[in-house]
C-alpha cells in the first residue's frame, strides 16, 4: 500500500510539473510541444519504476503502428522520442489528459462524423511535414492480452497510404518482475487496461514492484501489395500481419 500511495503522489507531482513547464515555456511549434511531452513522459515512467528497452532502429519519421494494451503505451512511445499521436476525439473532453494531448499537438479523429477523414489526413500531413513520427494504434482500443493483436481498423492506415508515408510496425511487450509474479500479479489484471477505469488501472499499476517494457521495431516499413493499396481492408490485414511478425522478435 505504501508503494502504491508513494508512486501515485509522485506521478501526480511529475504530471503537474510537466503542466507547469508547458504553461511557463509556452512552446508554439509542434516539434517543441512533442519534445515537451517526451520529457514529461520520460520523467513519469522513471518515477513509476517502468524500464523501457527498444529493439531495432527507432523510426524518426513516417507513421508508426503497434499493439495497444494500456494507457502507458502512449507514455512509452513518447518517452522513446518526440512524436505525434492520433487519438479519438473523445480524449479532448478528458480532464487534464485532454488538455495535455491538445498541447502536445495530437491529431483527433471523430468516428462516423462527416469530414473527419479529411481533417485527420490534414493533421497527419502537418505532422509529416514537421518531420515527426506519427504514432497510432490500428486496433482502435486497448486489448486484454487474450489475443496477441486484435483486428485492425482500416481508416487511418488508408489515409497514410494515400499520402505515401512509410508505416513502420512495432510491438510492445510488458514484463512483470519476479517479485510481482510471486505476489500473484498478472499482465491481464495489473498492466492491461481491459474493462477497468483509468483510475483503477493507474492504481494497480502504481502498486507493482517494477515493470519492464520492450518495444521492438521492424527494420523496414510495411510493404503493401497492390491489392492492399486498392483495398483498405486488405491493407489492414497486411499491417496486422506485419505487427504480428514484430511480436515474434520481442519474445524473450
Amino acid at each position: 500500500m505504501f508503494r502504491t500511495l508513494f508512486r501515485s503522489f509522485k506521478a501526480a507531482f511529475l504530471l503537474f510539473y510537466g503542466i507547469a513547464e508547458v504553461i511557463i515555456k509556452r512552446p508554439h511549434s509542434r516539434p517543441e510541444r512533442a519534445a515537451w511531452l517526451s520529457r514529461t513522459c520520460s520523467r513519469m515512467l522513471r518515477g513509476m519504476g517502468l524500464q523501457v528497452a527498444t529493439i531495432g532502429t527507432v523510426p524518426m519519421e513516417g507513421a508508426v503502428i503497434t499493439n495497444h494494451l494500456t494507457f502507458f503505451d502512449i507514455l512509452v512511445h513518447s518517452a522513446i522520442r518526440p512524436c505525434v499521436f492520433v487519438s479519438k476525439a473523445e480524449l479532448r473532453k478528458t480532464p487534464v489528459l485532454g488538455w495535455m494531448s491538445m498541447m502536445a499537438g495530437t491529431v483527433y479523429v471523430e468516428r462516423g462524423a462527416g469530414g473527419s477523414a479529411s481533417k485527420a489526413a490534414e493533421g497527419m500531413g502537418k505532422a509529416f511535414r514537421d518531420h515527426l513520427p506519427l504514432t497510432f494504434f490500428p486496433e482502435g482500443t486497448t486489448g486484454t492480452g487474450d489475443v496477441t493483436i486484435m483486428p485492425f481498423r482500416s481508416g487511418l492506415l488508408a489515409n497514410v497510404i494515400e499520402v505515401g508515408a512509410p508505416i513502420t510496425p512495432g510491438f510492445l511487450r510488458y514484463e512483470l518482475s519476479p517479485k510481482d509474479i510471486a505476489a500473484g500479479k498478472t499482465n491481464r489484471e495489473d498492466v492491461n487496461w481491459g474493462e477497468q477505469s483509468l483510475l483503477q488501472m493507474l492504481w494497480r499499476f502504481a502498486g507493482l514492484h517494477s515493470l519492464k517494457v520492450t518495444v521492438v521495431f521492424a527494420e523496414e516499413p510495411v510493404r503493401f501489395s497492390e491489392a492492399a493499396v486498392a483495398d483498405r481492408k486488405i491493407a489492414a490485414e497486411e499491417a496486422r500481419e506485419a505487427v504480428l511478425a514484430a511480436s515474434e522478435l520481442s519474445t524473450p
